[in-house]
């Protein structure tokens, strides 16, 4: 059942969260959003707006349906091969010990969690800090909890599986030296400011919800927030068009280092 005047709910939106619904492609969001406000048996979104001002479970639960969750430790892991092989090393020559890494829209932690255990075959795990953002709250909440099923941690290497993962239950427990390496900040990548100087920034499977003009500013952003030859690891189904005219060189399929020659050549 497709309701009523979703203009109207975005700018709501807007209003309430400082979450640009606009940016995302309509169809898919819209289905989402129509199926919880089904659940609630609400008849219009001005009617499921309601609802969530007045519960703020609702209000909740639309913040985590909406966000993308979908994640798992070294999620394609050849890619983090090429992470371990040739990147890190190259950072470090090039930064030295004390990298800027930012894991941008984080999910529930995996990806923050695997550059710290990627990085620990590198560096003392003192050394090692990792800057985590998600639009969601809730989970980084989950994140902070570190708890995982079998799917989740599948990719892991084993010997860092034996070495940072204790099981309870059915699940897995990731250490607390590991998450003691991670701090997490809530951060709308349409909205809000970027960090600057960054070494490494990783964003994988999340801009493909995007419009293109969402994504084109996104890496736009991301370049910005990089240092001269910092690298973006995007995901196996993403890539950034137009990459050198926004100031990248393609290393590798899903990895992209700010280049300024790339970009002055590309705009002349």
């Amino acid at each position: 059942m497709a309701l009523d005047n979703y203009e109207g709910f975005k700018a709501d939106i807007l209003r309430k969260t400082k979450i640009d619904l606009s940016a995302y492609k309509e169809k898919q969001m819209r289905r989402r959003i129509d199926s919880l406000a089904v659940k609630h048996k609400c008849n219009s979104y001005e009617e499921y707006t309601k609802l969530m001002e007045k519960e703020h479970e609702v209000f909740d639960e639309f913040i985590n349906f909406m966000t993308i969750n979908v994640s798992e430790f070294y999620r394609n892991p050849e890619q983090w091969d090429y992470l371990d092989k040739e990147f890190i090393p190259e950072l470090i020559k090039r930064f030295g010990k004390n990298l800027k890494i930012w894991s941008a829209a984080c999910s529930t932690g995996d990806e923050p969690y695997s550059l710290v255990m990627a990085l620990s075959r590198h560096l003392p795990l003192n050394q090692i800090k990792i800057m985590a953002t998600d639009l969601d709250n809730e989970v980084m909440r989950q994140a902070k909890v570190g708890l995982y099923n079998d799917k989740s941690i599948a990719g892991v290497p084993a010997d860092l599986k034996k070495k940072y993962f204790t099981q309870v239950g059915k699940s897995w427990q990731i250490s607390d030296e590991i998450k003691s390496r991670v701090e997490f900040k809530q951060h709308n990548l349409l909205k809000d400011p970027y960090p600057k100087g960054c070494d490494m920034i990783v964003c994988r499977n999340v801009l493909i919800y995007f419009t293109e003009e969402a994504k084109y500013e996104v890496y736009q952003k991301f370049e910005e927030a990089l240092k001269e030859q910092g690298i973006l690891f995007i995901g196996s189904t993403e890539q950034v068009t137009d990459y050198k005219k926004i100031g990248y060189k393609r290393r590798y399929s899903f990895f992209y280092q700010k280049d300024a020659e790339t970009k002055a050549s590309a705009n002349k």
